[in-house]
């Protein structure tokens, strides 16, 4: 039986089902909110800086640059450097920081009088960041300007309400029942809920806190996430955007739900986030990747394990002075000012990626382990496919491999109308399966089993524990009956530009060039990244494969985001693979 590990408030308990659990004794760069205070002067430059080259600039040239998208996020840098009385908060009262927040503001009102603020997509979630620096700074505003800007946010903030009001009673607050996602319907209403309170409207504040309660108590799994299209699992990225909602409702009512919500939040996003700050690819059902997040630290601020997490994922910011090192950008700084603004100082606590070894199995059939630099995701999540919503993709992907010097070398990614990147596909007749109809999923002391049954056969996947430099993975498939084309695959996660090697002595640079190498081509190993992977026989490889981009309902274009495909046929019988996988 697995062991599930748990969190207190103040220390991590931990009991192993490998022997050791020991603490590596790696240091914590980000001192919060310190670190938040540097990167939001960086931030203000960057934003000075363009003002200063574009002084006439529109809203829409400023947000046209890659990286300037959701450009109204600025006014809560300066907002909060001026506003925020901190020891490490060099800029507290500096006048240069208000006259910038109130240029940005009079800015807004501009564009939202001339009709060019709110035909922007997700105008609401910028509405909030202005909303928060009127909060600020309504005391410096003067009668003129707090008008004007009252005006215009009231105006923004009504748009908000019917939206709210028409879904409060729908069944579920997930994306089949209320036609957008939970995160959109979280941010009405935590953005109504604020607005409500800082313009007394009572009515806002009920129900925005009806709704956000709700999330909390009904809407949340209990594993700790909020599904976008189900509970049946989650949308990792997004449930960063949900959290930061649920933080903010606490923040304005107290209300206990919320604080428990959070706590449950921070373990999920804890286990399931890799070593470089990513979260693991293989149980999100929207999104291949997703940069480390500056969304809702500040939730996380509440507990001591809570307080490293948000350090750790503020070291592994790719942040070089260019607001496109950012994975979100614009929206990136606005969020590190809404975790100075909110962030609860205090002790740390060891968080997973802190251990040598940990491992967490979930109430549904997926878990995460942590060996030594090994880090394996499982995922038997089964839900049906999402056919006409592009922005759902197929739950196809099953396991993830990835070591601490190389990253991911197997990835567990989804995709939509691309069986040949699910990890077993059957076709039968006309029909074409690549989603398991059932699943058994065990963390055991001396392996891990992730069971998959298909039509026609069954696999079983079998890891032993890994030693430092080596990683075996056993699989079997079992016959059961009828006639079916089948296949095993995994996603190589390849890289343009480096070397891909095989034991048969084909070596070449990974660039567009298609690669389609088939039985003994590859031989009975490739090497690639630092990483070798011995093959069973009859182990076939291509490149490039381009995944599913749901964004644009069709496949990425870039190579970057492309991935090997190895693929072995199965038979309408028994079979056992072997794959061993070894580090420099």
């Amino acid at each position: 039986m697995s062991v599930l590990h748990s969190f207190t408030l103040s220390v991590m308990f931990l009991i192993a089902p490998f022997p050791s659990f020991t603490q590596t004794k790696g240091t914590v760069k980000a001192s919060l909110p310190s670190r938040y205070f540097e990167l939001l002067e960086a931030g203000v430059k960057i934003v000075e800086n363009r003002l200063a080259a574009e002084p006439d600039a529109s809203l829409d040239a400023l947000e046209s640059k890659p990286g300037w998208r959701h450009f109204p996020n600025a006014i809560l840098m300066p907002a909060v450097l001026y506003t925020k009385a901190h020891r490490h908060n060099k800029s507290f009262g500096d006048p240069l920081k208000l006259q910038l927040a109130l240029r940005i503001g009079d800015f807004l009102v501009k564009a939202q009088e001339s009709g060019n603020y709110s035909k922007r997509g997700d105008s609401d979630w910028d509405t909030y960041m202005w909303l928060e620096a009127y909060r600020l700074l309504e005391n410096k505003l003067g009668e003129d300007r707090k008008k004007r800007w009252k005006k215009a946010l009231l105006a923004e903030l009504s748009l908000l309400k019917p939206q709210l009001a028409k879904r409060l009673d729908y069944p579920w607050y997930n994306a089949p029942f209320i036609i957008t996602s939970p995160n959109h319907y979280a941010i009405y209403a935590s953005t109504l809920l604020v607005g409500g309170r800082v313009f007394n409207k009572p009515d806002w504040v009920t129900m925005a806190s009806q709704v956000l309660h709700r999330f909390c108590v009904h809407e949340q799994a209990p594993d700790g996430y909020w599904g976008e299209h189900s509970q049946s699992g989650p949308t990792t990225g997004y449930d960063y955007l949900t959290l930061t909602q649920i933080a903010l409702y606490y923040e304005h009512t107290r209300d206990p739900e919320a604080l428990k919500a959070l706590r449950r939040s921070t373990d999920f996003h804890q286990y399931f986030t890799y070593p470089d700050g990513t979260p693991a690819e293989t149980l999100n059902d929207r999104n291949r990747y997703w940069e480390p997040s500056m969304w809702g630290h500040f939730g996380f601020s509440h507990f001591p394990d809570g307080r490293r997490y948000a350090a750790f994922l503020t070291d592994h910011l790719s942040f070089d002075g260019d607001v496109n090192s950012f994975g979100a950008n614009m929206q990136s700084f606005g969020r590190i000012a809404q975790n100075a603004l909110y962030f609860h100082d205090g002790n740390l606590a060891p968080i997973p990626q802190d251990l040598t070894n940990y491992a967490h199995a979930m109430k549904i059939p997926a878990g995460i382990r942590k060996t030594g630099p090994w880090v394996i995701t499982y995922s038997g999540i089964i839900v049906p496919p999402v056919s006409l919503n592009n922005f759902f993709l197929d739950r196809q992907g099953n396991l993830s491999i990835y070591h601490e010097k190389t990253g991911l070398i197997v990835s567990g990614a989804n995709s939509k109308h691309q069986p040949e990147l699910a990890t077993f596909t059957e076709v039968i007749g006309t029909d074409s399966i690549h989603m398991p109809v059932s699943s058994y999923f065990r963390m055991n002391t001396g392996f891990d089993r992730l069971a998959l049954a298909y039509n026609v056969f069954f696999a079983t996947i079998d890891l032993p524990k890994p030693n430092p430099r080596q990683l075996k993975l056993n699989i079997t498939t079992t016959y059961k009956w009828g006639t079916a084309s089948s296949e095993l695959n995994f996603q190589l996660v390849l890289k343009p530009g480096q070397t891909l090697e095989t034991a048969s002595g084909k070596k070449i640079v990974l660039g567009t060039e298609k690669i389609n190498w088939n039985g003994s081509d590859p031989g009975r190993w490739i090497k690639h990244n630092g990483w070798t992977m011995h093959l069973p026989p009859h182990t076939n490889i291509t490149w490039p494969v381009y995944p599913f981009n749901p964004y644009t309902n069709s496949a990425e274009t870039d190579l970057s985001h492309a991935v090997g495909r190895l693929y072995i046929p199965l038979k309408n019988e028994d079979q056992q693979f072997h794959f061993v996988v070894e580090t420099d």
